[in-house]
């Protein structure tokens, strides 16, 4: 069975009713007006041949579950056998990200399974309220979630930093902390000056980064958690979406969850490590891109009809 756009629309949305010309209706209204400028075209993407002859060939058994699947598996988070692994990019990440799902999200709409996919080594997806302990850790980590006291990528040195004070001087027995006791008291900006220089030359603070995975009006009962509490919060405040389920009533800046740990990465490369972004990261958005594509290419045929 070949594969075209409107097939892929029926697949992305076979976790409901709607049926093929509904669900162009729908993306017609709900898509974001970036969506017309195509901004991931200036990408550096590995081939995407594969995935083309898996559009024709259409839907595959997944070799874990033996679900049919188009391109991938989104519950077992591996290719389908007409997607050859060794074809897939392998992205390496300069941090460990966890990605907390929460339980009503379908699993064949989120994109938070690209990620799994790319960067298999160091992405972990938890289903909530299935998550990891943070708090001991909260020098060294940080939630990627919008608000009132989140910062940007550019700050998150100086604010890892004062958990590291806090712990220390919750810790004072703690020998190996000892040289944060002993510095001089600096003005804030020459403390966030240093703290941002004595970052890059151990490489950084930051050792693992927290996204959630939900729409944005089932998000509370995850981000109130205790467990994630008192976490540094960091926000993309100048992104702008390209997802074809953009979901009505919030601003452009909402970003999918493949979007927001890839715009994340490029951030944190050129604001924390310091380093020329050189698309790194830009194989995260493989699956994202090819459907993005199919998709833009669906509702221009819609609007031909």
């Amino acid at each position: 069975m070949s594969l075209n756009s409107s097939t892929l629309l029926n697949e992305e949305n076979s976790g409901g009713p709607k049926g093929n010309t509904e669900c162009l209706g729908s993306l017609e209204l709900q898509t974001p007006s970036s969506f017309q400028d195509s901004p991931l075209q200036q990408l550096q993407l590995a081939s995407q041949e594969v995935l083309e002859k898996a559009k024709k060939s259409g839907r595959s058994k997944c070799p874990r579950c033996s679900s049919s699947r188009m391109f991938y598996c989104y519950t077992c988070f591996v290719p389908v056998e007409t997607v050859p692994t060794k074809e897939i990019p392998t992205v390496k990440l300069p941090l460990k990200i966890d990605i907390i799902k929460h339980p009503n999200e379908t699993d064949g709409k989120s994109t938070a399974v690209h990620a799994k996919l790319l960067a298999p080594d160091d992405v972990t997806i938890y289903k909530y309220p299935c998550i990891p302990e943070y708090k001991e850790r909260r020098h060294e980590i940080a939630l990627v979630f919008p608000g009132p006291n989140s910062v940007s990528v550019k700050d998150i040195a100086f604010h890892l930093q004062k958990y590291i004070k806090k712990n220390v001087s919750d810790n004072d027995d703690d020998c190996s902390r000892e040289p944060f006791l002993k510095q001089a008291k600096m003005e804030p900006e020459e403390e966030k000056n240093e703290c941002i220089s004595s970052n890059k030359s151990e490489g950084t603070i930051l050792k693992k980064i927290i996204f959630i995975d939900s729409t944005w009006n089932q998000t509370n009962k995850i981000i109130t958690d205790e467990r994630l509490q008192g976490l540094l919060q960091i926000e993309l405040k100048t992104r702008k979406t390209c997802f074809w389920r953009h979901q009505k009533g919030k601003p452009d800046t909402y970003l999918s969850t493949i979007e927001a740990i890839y715009y994340f990465l490029v951030d944190y490369h050129q604001e924390i490590l310091k380093e020329n972004y050189k698309g790194q990261y830009d194989n995260l958005l493989f699956f994202f891109s090819f459907m993005y594509t199919l998709i833009k290419n669906a509702k221009g045929c819609a609007g031909k009809e």
